[in-house]
């Protein structure tokens, strides 16, 4: 640690400026094996007074939590210190980077600084939760085990908690490795990343993964490794809402946020877990200058009763709320559908996008030709759905037409789409957009 600020009355609890990977961050370190993990305020007020230091000299903060949250023993005065941490961590979101690492259990309180930061790791045997199995059996009569109720493999695929797991030991590793995609402050510009790959390298593979049936499934991260810098995609949250793909990676060097429909999943429809995924994300790369690469291929929103009575419409929202209100350089390439809701949600130009382009094989539309037949030619004989059918993807089931109408802005060959992509970049990356002030905006929560 190249300097320590101070420590915990417990010692348990450090704070100091260390080097991860040749970045200065502010590294908080929160282990603490005493009373079954207790901290003391004096503890708490160590994690206040490091995120203090970071705000003021713009750091990185990397939190490595191991705690069972507030001491018992202390009272009312171990919350304060608690509710103290988590009101300076928020001050310094959007400001500096927030990355969590759980190296043990992480219980109460600082479960509270998990939900609060950026991007969370957790090792394979940790798990993290608000209320333990003891009050879960005492209020709902439900015996369970930490693992089942809060373990790292829960909060990968359940709760959308963890932003990745690893095995024990390596996870400030897969932390430095995320933030060297990331500046050290809102006000600095993504770093560069070294990479020999050309710039103008054909991606004619990309293209060939499409399958020939329109319905047909493929991984659309096998497309995402052709098109970005030496195939090096780091993925977030890839258990929780399969259904969109959200990572970091590199572009020319150009550090970028990247999205992607997953038809693997459910078709590549959007529900609610992937319009909270994709929002979060959005607005992590907005905050913090990283460029905005959406692939689409989507034929809606997912239907169902259940998503619409838990809101899939506000949830929906968040989404486009979150691409309507993101600053930085936006560019996205339709590979196949894009119909309906999802086509304006996902970054289209209605969004506000800069760059939208398009494969030949793209589909843009409110919906699919046989549901346009059954809303439209209902009752009608199978000659003449069959006839409409034909129409309607001739006429509409293709690029140029939205192109026509300034809704498209390029039809480009799959093999040329990274030379697009970067050079796209290049030409936006002096792009500022000034704000009106304002103390902020309400998003659909």
């Amino acid at each position: 640690m190249d300097l320590q600020l101070r420590a915990g009355a417990s010692g348990h609890v450090t704070a100091g400026i260390v080097a991860l990977d040749g970045r200065s961050a502010m590294l908080i370190s929160a282990d603490s094996p005493r009373r079954r993990g207790a901290l003391a305020p004096a503890d708490s007020e160590t994690i206040v007074a490091g995120l203090h230091t970071a705000l003021a000299k713009r750091l990185p903060v990397v939190l490595m939590l191991s705690s069972s949250g507030a001491d018992a023993n202390y009272g009312v005065a171990a919350l304060h210190g608690w509710g103290e941490a988590a009101r300076v961590l928020v001050r310094c979101s959007g400001v500096v980077p927030i990355l969590a690492g759980v190296t043990g259990q992480a219980i109460s309180g600082i479960a509270l600084l998990i939900g609060l930061s950026d991007i969370v790791v957790m090792s394979e045997d940790a798990y993290a939760f608000v209320s333990g199995p003891v009050p879960v059996r005492e209020m709902t009569g439900v015996a369970i085990g930490p693992d089942e109720l809060g373990g790292a493999s829960i909060h990968a695929s359940a709760s959308g908690t963890a932003s990745a797991v690893t095995p024990a030991g390596e996870v400030l590793d897969v932390l430095t490795e995320m933030l060297g995609y990331l500046p050290s402050h809102c006000d600095e510009l993504p770093p560069l990343i070294e990479t020999s790959d050309p710039r103008d390298r054909p991606t004619p593979e990309a293209g060939d993964l499409l399958p020939s049936q329109p319905t047909g499934a493929y991984d659309v991260r096998d497309i995402i490794a052709e098109l970005i810098d030496d195939g090096c995609f780091v993925e977030l949250r890839a258990a929780w809402a399969p259904n969109l793909v959200t990572g970091f990676a590199s572009m020319g060097g150009y550090a970028v946020g990247v999205l992607a429909n997953q038809p693997m999943s459910i078709a590549g429809t959007l529900d609610i877990a992937a319009s909270q995924k994709g929002a979060r994300f959005v607005n992590f790369c907005d905050a913090f200058g990283l460029p905005l690469i959406t692939l689409v291929d989507t034929p809606g929103f997912y239907p169902g009763k259940d998503l619409e009575w838990r809101g899939m419409i506000r949830h929906g929202a968040q989404l486009a709320f979150a691409y309507a209100r993101a600053t930085v350089p936006r560019v996205a390439v339709v590979l196949r559908k894009s119909y309906g809701g999802a086509y304006i949600v996902m970054d289209s130009k209605t969004m506000g996008n800069d760059v939208y382009l398009a494969w030949p094989s793209a589909e843009l539309a409110v919906m699919g030709a046989s549901q346009a037949a059954q809303i439209l030619r209902r009752g009608a004989d199978e000659g003449e759905v069959a006839e409409y059918v034909s129409d309607y993807e001739d006429t509409y089931l293709n690029p140029y037409v939205a192109a026509e109408r300034g809704y498209v802005d390029n039809v480009i060959d799959p093999a040329v789409t990274r030379r697009e992509l970067i050079d796209t970049l290049d030409m936006l990356a002096t792009k500022r957009e000034r704000l009106c002030h304002r103390r902020h905006d309400n998003s659909p929560l």
